[in-house]
């Protein structure tokens, strides 16, 4: 298994999402965070890369529910801001750990 292949995806909280890889390292992100991260193509100009959602716009208190997979390599969601078209990949939301020791073990 890569470092990118999950082992557990808990969703311990309507705020919370917290994955461990299949090397032990783990990961937690808020809703807030997963939301301000989003790639698709509402948030994430397909063109250019250009980020279209502001971060600022995406409240700390936002929540997520509808937690499924896509697949054997991703996550989708559901936020409490109604968004709901983002499809987060493993290797994405591993290069995109929060934490410094998680980008470290992910070698983003």
């Amino acid at each position: 298994m890569s470092s990118t292949s999950p082992k557990a995806i808990t969703r311990s909280d309507p705020t919370r999402i917290e994955i461990e890889w299949a090397d032990g390292t783990r990961t937690k992100y808020s809703a807030a965070q997963l939301r301000r991260l989003c790639p698709c193509a509402r948030c994430v100009n397909e063109l250019t890369g250009e980020r279209m959602l502001d971060p600022v716009t995406v409240p700390d208190e936002l929540t997520q529910s509808d937690l499924v997979l896509v697949g054997h390599y991703a996550v989708s969601l559901r936020f409490s801001d109604g968004h709901h078209t983002g499809i987060y990949s493993f290797p994405f939301l591993r290069a995109n750990d929060p934490s410094p020791a998680g980008r470290a073990a992910s070698g983003s």
